[in-house]
């Protein structure tokens, strides 16, 4: 191995960047830039152990078990690059990970707080809050309800056909740092998929639909969409308006998904409404059974022995 792993690194990032998304690409340049070229920048020979240092380094330091790994992952991903030009040998590495050491509940409104929320929306109904509405009556993703336009509200098949998803992506390509927003397909091949409206959604929807211009985005009822950034902003002021506790974006599609558990939806349809590429996110996220829950297990099966 005589090729440095900045000279690998850099072909690397020219290959990676005609094969994956904007957002995964901004992804794999942070974890690089801020964490694998500092550590590697010259070396011309990476042994397992040397690996294992940067794992057990990044451990310390405080990273999660998921950012290592995501991590590790572009690091190997180079590695494997270099070895298919032929600027490295081929070697097999055995890594040990740090694991996660407690199961994280997703954060979600509770019914009153869901109630409360829905009945501000409801009363002050625009464009911005109807959005709202949809997350927490559809589970989508903030670049998903951002990238909706009226078009993607089929009233007549009384669906939302999530298509694409927006994104504000940060780039820093060495001196080259900039903003853009992407509009791209849905995070998945999953996440593309037809979300049926419920009756009481589709009399929210059609008023503020008639007239629309079909290639409007929903959400700014305009020709361009609204800057993520903008419209989390926009989310945490009215949160702070109405005094409910200050919860990421994010939870009003966990708030959706437990809502869904919680009516005895089965897991496989809440997990297709969600877009999960499997049935197992769903159940690792949101099925964690309480202790009455346990026990009424027990009890039955103890029954059954008598």
């Amino acid at each position: 191995m005589t090729t440095s792993f900045k000279e690998v690194a850099a072909l690397w990032k020219a290959d990676k960047r005609k094969w994956v998304k904007d957002a995964t690409y901004a992804v794999y340049l942070q974890h690089l830039n801020n964490h694998i070229l500092p550590y590697f920048e010259n070396r011309t020979d990476i042994q397992e152990q040397d690996i294992q240092n940067f794992i057990d380094l990044k451990h310390t330091q405080g990273k999660s078990p998921k950012s290592i790994r995501d991590i590790t992952l572009v690091l190997r991903m180079i590695l494997r690059y270099g070895e298919k030009t032929g600027a490295w040998p081929h070697k097999e590495f055995n890594l040990h990970f740090p694991i996660e050491t407690k199961q994280k509940d997703p954060t979600i409104l509770s019914r009153n707080q869901q109630k409360r929320l829905m009945r501000y929306l409801k009363n002050n109904i625009g464009p911005k809050n109807l959005g709202l509405i949809i997350c927490l009556y559809s589970g989508m993703r903030i670049g998903e309800v951002i990238g909706l336009q009226w078009k993607d509200l089929d009233i007549k098949a009384g669906v939302i056909k999530v298509r694409k998803t927006i994104q504000r992506i940060y780039l820093a390509d060495g001196e080259q740092k900039r903003y853009f927003l992407s509009i791209g397909t849905p995070k998945t091949a999953s996440s593309a998929r037809d979300i049926p409206i419920s009756s009481e959604l589709m009399g929210i929807i059609k008023p503020l639909r008639k007239g629309a211009k079909p290639e409007n985005y929903v959400i700014s009822n305009a020709a361009k969409p609204m800057e993520p950034r903008a419209y989390r902003a926009y989310y945490s002021g009215l949160l702070k308006r109405l005094r409910l506790p200050h919860l990421r974006f994010h939870a009003l599609r966990h708030s959706f998904a437990t809502r869904c558990i919680e009516s005895g939806c089965d897991y496989k349809t809440v997990s297709v409404i969600l877009g999960h590429s499997s049935i197992s996110t769903t159940l690792d996220m949101y099925v964690h059974p309480g202790y009455a829950q346990k026990k009424k297990a027990i009890e039955r099966m103890a029954s059954k022995l008598k």
